[in-house]
């Protein structure tokens, strides 16, 4: 598979892209005033996508142009009163409001230096902007939401689409131990007893900022005291902001549909707020309120313009979150690269398309309902590659229902000593009325028309629609031999093998159980791969820092989980595969149970690893940047030790097993079903190609009748793992615009 190349922006995508990298001077060097020529350049965000009718500009004049001379136009009327000397070098910076909707022109001009034009599409507040259609029905949930513990609801009752509030903003306190917590500030009464410092001595007060944006509510905190005149875009006395920005992510993805959310991935963050630190997020951010990584990305974008537009350019923007909060990190950081500046993703996956929990389905319907031959817990979990038989089952009911429509599903789960009764379909959130609901026989309340709960429906601008109107999926199981690295390796039977892939069977378009293995839909399969939906790597990612850290642990859980340790891994080969190396990842295990804390030491690295490249000024790549910059003591490992102070193990992190490595044998890693049968670590291929069966690949012997059981199994050959999958290709570039439903475009600005 080759190395996807994202060709060189225009110059000013260029300027936003690298903004991040300007601190808060709001100033770049432009190598195009060589001509001693003006030069208008977008600081909030790239100029076909700024939002809400303003934007953050920055006007570059020559040296020795009098700024007195310079004089800025929108769509023709004089817009220079809203423009100020830049902090630092020669020109203006301002932020332009009462743009049209669409198309606007800036131009900006003065004796001897000639003029300067720049087209700004301008997009709606409620968006959307490249996410395509937005999706219907969706319900509000800013009657559920409070700005922080014990204020108000955002509204006393629903509201309807878009979710519209006015901005509010609040001040809330750090108090001081024994029970610290942020409760409510009046900047009007005197200041309470227990207010707590920051780690600088400050007066431990945040402003907290709550909106919509994007049909999202959205938060904003940063450290302000109201006595002193606060941060703003042109006035910043009050130093408690560092000139930095974190950005929460939260996690989920199962009932992430068809909902604004009543949460963000968290902005009152302790450990970031107290060291300066200012903190955004989204509902829209939180994979559990919506598990579509295009919209994550657009309203991150949207919130990051908004939040630029008021505080100014921050020195850098560093992603946060656990589960799907790392899944929107690396998605966002390879398909939509510049929107974020390093990664600490915490028990991680790649993406949300990983097989494992659907092969998990499939297998435990096999175990219990379809099985011909005797199986014990034991064997099927060798040939799963599972640690423990929980993960089978857990993986295989709440994790799987994300692609199953129906209301309910009888018989399934089976009922098993010691495991509980897990849902298993019709995952929607309780705000989502029962009439708006898919239900196709009409029994539970909905109706055949009614809003599919699967992840596919859910990102229906990126699969399109079948026939049938549902969205079309991505999963396959052709050729795939189920449990082929235990027969070889002796764990399981010939009988078993055979018997298990004869009957293993397949998921139709509404989750049901069916005697054939599934075929991905071609349509569906491209699209996954030209837009990223299967992490390509070869994106943005390899130039943006990672620390990936662990945070969950479960591989050798008895109850099972999704967290499994050879997520992590899949990640560093896929950046592997794309770009040579995974050069700019580090990967941490054992941060969870008493070290949890040690999730303080991962985002202390993160800011000094930022810090060094961004003020790193001279010539290289953002690899060797990336590379030259890292902090000298980090390094993969992992931490040990039940009591601080905790110990660090500094070891090249591999997936193994006890004994492979230090690390490994006290956090082993287990595998998952089609590594099993062969798929690469990648994990990657949706669909394989197929070739005749070899009996090479088999370390027992078939007796004539096993051998033509066998290729009745597998009448069109098996998964040839050695070639890419079918229409696995790059991606077709980054920042792809939805245009409709299946439909979507190349960046205009990618040379490719």
């Amino acid at each position: 598979m080759k190395t996807v190349r994202v060709g060189m922006r225009s110059r000013r995508v260029l300027v936003w892209r690298s903004v991040a990298l300007v601190a808060l001077i709001l100033v770049v060097t432009a190598p195009a005033l060589a001509d001693n020529k003006l030069q208008i350049l977008t600081l909030s965000n790239r100029p076909d996508k700024v939002s809400g009718g303003d934007a953050l500009v920055h006007v570059v004049a020559p040296p020795g142009t009098r700024l007195t001379d310079v004089r800025v136009s929108l769509n023709g009327a004089d817009v220079t009163g809203q423009f100020a000397p830049a902090p630092t070098g020669h020109g203006l910076v301002g932020l332009v409001t009462g743009m049209t909707p669409g198309k606007n022109r800036l131009q900006a001009k003065a004796k001897g230096v000639g003029t300067d034009n720049l087209e700004l599409q301008n997009h709606p507040i409620t968006g959307p902007v490249f996410s395509g259609p937005q999706e219907t029905p969706f319900f509000c949930q800013t009657h559920q939401f409070r700005p922080y513990s014990n204020a108000p609801f955002l509204t006393p009752a629903q509201i309807t689409d878009p979710c519209m509030v006015a901005t509010q903003v609040d001040y809330v306190y750090r108090s001081l131990p024994p029970s610290p917590a942020f409760k409510r500030f009046d900047p009007t009464a005197p200041l309470p007893t227990d207010l707590a410092t920051t780690l600088s001595g400050a007066p431990y007060i945040v402003r907290l900022e709550t909106g919509t944006i994007n049909r999202a509510i959205y938060q904003i905190a940063i450290l302000d005291d109201p006595r002193v005149p606060g941060p703003d875009l042109r006035n910043h006395a009050d130093t408690g902001w560092n000139g930095r920005l974190v950005y929460t992510f939260g996690g989920g993805c199962g009932g992430g549909h068809y909902i604004q959310g009543s949460s963000t991935g968290g902005v009152l963050n302790d450990m970031m707020l107290t060291r300066g630190f200012a903190v955004a997020s989204s509902s829209l951010n939180v994979l559990g309120n919506n598990c579509n990584d295009v919209v994550s990305a657009e309203t991150l974008m949207m919130v990051k313009e908004h939040f630029i537009e008021t505080f100014g350019v921050p020195r850098y923007t560093m992603g946060f979150g656990c589960s799907g909060g790392a899944i929107q990190q690396y998605m966002i950081g390879d398909n939509y690269p510049g929107l974020l500046d390093g990664l600490l993703p915490q028990c991680s996956f790649p993406d949300v398309y990983g097989t494992g929990t659907f092969d998990a389905r499939l297998l435990l319907n096999y175990f219990v309902y379809g099985a011909g031959v005797p199986w014990t817990q034991d064997a099927i979990r060798a040939a799963s590659g599972f640690g423990t038989f929980g993960q089978i089952y857990t993986q295989a009911t709440s994790w799987a229902a994300r692609i199953d429509p129906l209301p309910v599903r009888p018989g399934f789960p089976p009922s098993i000593t010691g495991f509980p009764a897990n849902q298993s379909s019709w995952l929607y959130n309780a705000i989502v009325p029962l009439s708006a609901r898919y239900d196709p026989d009409g029994t539970h309340g909905g109706s055949s028309a009614g809003a599919r709960a699967t992840t596919y429906d859910h990102n229906v601008n990126t699969f399109g629609r079948d026939e049938n109107g549902f969205a079309r999926r991505p999963l396959d199981n052709v050729g795939i031999q189920y449990g082929l690295a235990a027969l070889n390796a002796g764990d399981i039977s010939t009988a078993q093998f055979l018997d298990l892939n004869e009957k293993i069977g397949g998921l139709d378009i509404d989750a049901n159980f069916i005697g054939q293995r599934m075929v991905a839909d071609r349509k569906a399969t491209r699209a996954a791969y030209e837009t990223g939906k299967v992490l390509n790597g070869g994106g943005g990612l390899a130039s943006v820092p990672i620390l990936d850290v662990d945070v969950i642990y479960t591989d050798q859980s008895a109850a099972g989980d999704v967290h499994m340790k050879y997520n992590h891994f899949v990640t560093r080969q896929r950046l592997i595969n794309a770009n040579g190396n995974a050069d700019n990842m580090v990967i941490w295990s054992g941060v969870f149970g008493p070290r949890a804390g040690v999730i303080t030491d991962a985002f202390t690295y993160m800011a000094a690893w930022l810090d060094n490249i961004t003020a790193d000024t001279a010539a290289g790549s953002p690899a060797r940047k990336i590379a030259r910059n890292k902090p000298t003591s980090l390094t993969d490992g992992c931490w040990t030790g039940a009591a601080a102070p905790f110990v660090f193990v500094a070891e090249r992190q591999v997936l193994g097993g006890p004994g492979t490595s230090t690390c490994n044998t006290q956090y082993p890693g287990y595998l998952f079903p089609r590594y099993m049968a062969g798929m690469p670590l990648s994990n990657d291929i949706v669909k394989c190609q197929l070739r005749r069966i070899d009996l090479a690949d088999y370390h027992v012997r078939f007796t004539a009748d096993q051998l033509a059981r066998l290729g009745q199994i597998f009448p069109d050959g098996v998964c040839d793992y050695s070639r890419p999958g079918v229409d696995q290709h790059d991606l077709l570039s980054t920042w792809i615009t939805y245009t409709d439903v299946g439909k979507f475009k190349k960046d205009r600005d990618d040379d490719d």
